[in-house]
């Protein structure tokens, strides 16, 4: 099992000038992008990496990011990948953590963390310095000897408790989660176009924007810059997509922005949603302005990608939906055993795409990978229907009391609030007491009339216990790398 070869080559036969890879200013074809990622192979291998090598990608999105990553699974190596946009201390931690025996970067970044990078004494290709060598590389590249069990991408956790770790996938994985929720769950085929808010150094970007469009002939649509409401307003009137990924965060800031009301959304048929919970109030406005479902669901770099969620023509506003087929879940309390249906516990996941152990973490690994079960650490309750809904991390959910709360409950609370554009709960330890405080950014002046308000409207709207004790007012909420609330942030601010 190669993955160049499930994801991309088998376009050759079929269609191999269409268009496999569109940017705002260039196409490239499945041949062309064959070719590309065929050089790139022949130059790693020239430059001494060998199978189960790991090669650091650190690049923006465009037809090189694509051609590179295919040319490292061609040959048999390991891709890892992350933010090219990180500061220098980061970057001295990838190329310790994974020690790459490649990194795959462009000028600017390689001179803005040059002395780490040449300290580490990795080799460097910069894809826009080096473009000549890679384009004299032959365009005939064997495959390396893989098979389904054969370590090929590493998937980075978010790193909310501490630094980010590799979750080590195998090649089979990759093709288990296609074949399940890319085919069977979305039903993307040939004719789709899809386009994303987040970059594809992130695994779930990684799926929907490069591997599940080219796994059926389809074509993926990539912009450099950053993610931004406008950004993504424009690029959906360019590029007309069929499938767009999206998380609440943006979705929120799309509608806010004043392009909105000018986009034609008529060629999108699906919108994916994922990284965080989507509010109702969110996706009743959504519906109301594009009338376009939005398919919420959740995965996790441990399970690669999505293993539940919503389904085209079955959303249920609220739910994280079902399971994808293939998948199998259980609900687990603190005594180990399964609760009942409607009680909360921690989500155990399993499937053909369970990651075999976090790199360099054994303790860790052992914790989280038990069996073929996989500990999330998320907190789901599921209903008689098998839909479950998503009640927060566990180490988020608040004992306020001696009554647990939900911090995601609150939240979605809150962002019904007209004077709320964006808002997160944390617990605040005081005199060894749990209290909750809202961090909002609100939409116009904030005062402490606002605040009150707030907590009033909560009350009204949730049991009384559940109003926050505390109303802080941002400019915008701190976020990691991945988009995620920095919850940790937030707790130290207060």
């Amino acid at each position: 099992m190669n993955l160049a070869a499930y994801f991309l080559d088998h376009n050759l036969a079929d269609r191999p000038d269409k268009v496999a890879l569109r940017t705002a200013t260039a196409c490239f074809t499945f041949a062309e992008m064959h070719r590309a990622s065929c050089q790139f192979g022949n130059l790693y291998r020239a430059l001494g990496v060998r199978e189960e090598d790991r090669v650091l990608l650190c690049l923006n999105d465009g037809a090189p990011f694509a051609a590179a990553w295919f040319g490292v699974v061609r040959i048999g190596a390991v891709v890892a990948m992350m933010n090219p946009g990180v500061p220098p201390e980061d970057y001295a931690y990838y190329l310790h953590y994974t020690r790459a025996r490649l990194i795959v970067t462009e000028e600017p970044f390689y001179e803005a963390n040059r002395a780490v990078i040449d300290a580490s004494g990795v080799r460097v290709v910069c894809v826009d310095r080096d473009f000549a060598h890679v384009d004299a590389q032959s365009a005939e590249c064997s495959y390396g000897d893989t098979a389904p069990d054969d370590p090929s991408v590493w998937l980075f956790s978010s790193g909310s408790t501490g630094k980010p770790k590799g979750c080590v996938h195998v090649n089979s994985d990759f093709v288990y989660n296609t074949e399940r929720y890319a085919k069977q769950v979305l039903g993307i085929r040939e004719t789709d176009v899809t386009l994303g808010v987040p970059k594809l150094f992130f695994g779930y970007a990684t799926g929907t924007n490069l591997m599940f469009p080219w796994a059926v002939g389809a074509t993926t649509c990539l912009f450099p810059e950053r993610s931004t409401a406008e950004a993504m307003l424009a690029h959906i009137q360019r590029f007309q997509p069929t499938i767009v990924t999206n998380v609440p965060t943006m979705i929120h800031k799309m509608l806010e922005s004043p392009l909105c009301a000018q986009t034609d959304f008529s060629s999108v048929r699906l919108v994916l949603s994922a990284g965080e919970a989507l509010p109702g109030e969110l996706y009743n406005r959504w519906i109301a302005r594009t009338g376009v479902e939005i398919l919420d669901g959740i995965g996790s770099a441990e399970m690669f990608h999505i293993y539940i969620t919503n389904y085209p023509g079955d959303v249920k506003c609220g739910t994280l939906g079902r399971l994808v087929p293939g998948y199998e879940a259980r609900i687990v309390g603190d005594d180990g055993a399964d609760v009942a249906p409607g009680e909360i516990g921690t989500l155990w996941v399993k499937g053909g795409s369970n990651a075999i152990c976090y790199h360099g973490d054994r303790a860790k690994s052992r914790a989280t990978f038990r069996g073929e079960w996989t500990t999330t650490g998320d907190q789901f309750c599921v209903d008689t229907e098998g839909r479950f809904r998503y009640c927060g991390r566990a180490d988020d959910l608040l004992k306020v009391g001696g009554v647990y709360v939900s911090p995601v409950e609150v939240e979605n609370c809150l962002l019904a609030h007209p004077r709320v554009f964006e808002c997160a709960v944390v617990g605040v330890e005081r005199d060894g007491l749990t209290s909750t405080v809202a961090f909002v950014v609100p939409l116009g002046e904030s005062t402490a009339e606002l605040g009150t308000e707030l907590q009033a409207w909560v009350k009204t709207q949730l049991a009384p216990h559940k109003y926050p004790r505390a109303v802080r007012f941002l400019d915008a909420l701190p976020r990691n790398d991945r988009g995620k609330v920095a919850r940790a942030e937030l707790k130290r601010v207060e």
